[in-house]
């Protein structure tokens, strides 16, 4: 398939091998324009606001993934297939199932489980456990380490319903220690692997399934900036590795 897509009006240059992907396009508005220096947009089929820019020097790009496994499925999918991504990066906010994980926490998400069936289009015989790429979790614990951070890192559950008729079902996940809940890294990670490519689901805890908790979306879209600065020391760090 060629270059624009359906959803992405944009050629491979436009990109750098990074790509932060929160699922709000206002986020990616904001990420653009307060940790990119001179960000150019790229895209913005369907409102879907797409930016490349400068980090340490670097390309980076941020774009959004809208909401669900269907819409980052198609992003990142045709990221990494059309436009010669190699990383791209979740930046998004998540519900906590555990009494630990508290409100702004970071959450690293190690693995993601699902009850979508996303994961059936392989036709694998068994059930296929989406997890994170190693070189990008690894550099994403170091630098929540060193910026003094609280996070965690652990499963996380993407599920396809926010409003489900068993308001406890999300909470039954918690009894296998999975750590929050979200609605799209299963598919980035399958996307991932599929593809040969990286992918890591780093998320802000705005919510408590636990407590009842919960922060406002301006909060969501513009306070997150931990996770920010956290995933743009990654694509540094992906960058310099792959210079060496």
């Amino acid at each position: 398939m060629s270059y624009p897509t359906p959803h992405i009006n944009a050629s491979p240059e436009d990109f750098g091998k990074t790509v932060l992907m929160p699922g709000d396009p206002l986020r990616s508005k904001f990420i653009a324009e307060n940790f990119l220096e001179d960000p150019v947009l790229v895209n913005n089929v369907r409102g879907i606001q797409g930016y490349t820019g400068t980090y340490k020097g670097i390309r980076v790009s941020v774009m959004a993934s809208g909401m669900g496994m269907p819409s980052i499925g198609i992003y990142s999918y045709e990221l990494f297939n059309f436009f010669g991504v190699e990383n791209i990066i979740r930046v998004g906010s998540a519900g906590a199932l555990l009494p630990s994980v508290k409100l702004r926490d970071l959450v690293i998400g190690m693995g993601a489980c699902t009850n979508s069936s996303f994961p059936a289009q392989y036709g694998l015989s068994g059930s296929f456990s989406p997890i994170a790429s190693y070189a990008l979790l690894k550099k994403a614990v170091s630098a929540a380490e060193e910026m003094g951070l609280s996070y965690h890192v652990g499963n996380i559950l993407s599920s396809d319903t926010f409003y489900n008729e068993d308001g406890n079902a999300s909470l039954e996940w918690a009894k296998m220690g999975v750590t929050a809940v979200e609605m799209e890294a299963a598919a980035l990670y399958c996307q991932a692997a599929r593809s040969g490519k990286n992918a890591l689901a780093i998320c802000t805890i705005s919510d408590s399934l636990v407590t009842g908790e919960s922060l406002d979306s301006l909060a969501r879209q513009t306070t997150f900036t931990d996770m920010i600065k956290v995933a743009l020391e990654v694509a540094l760090a992906q960058e310099t590795r792959s210079e060496t």
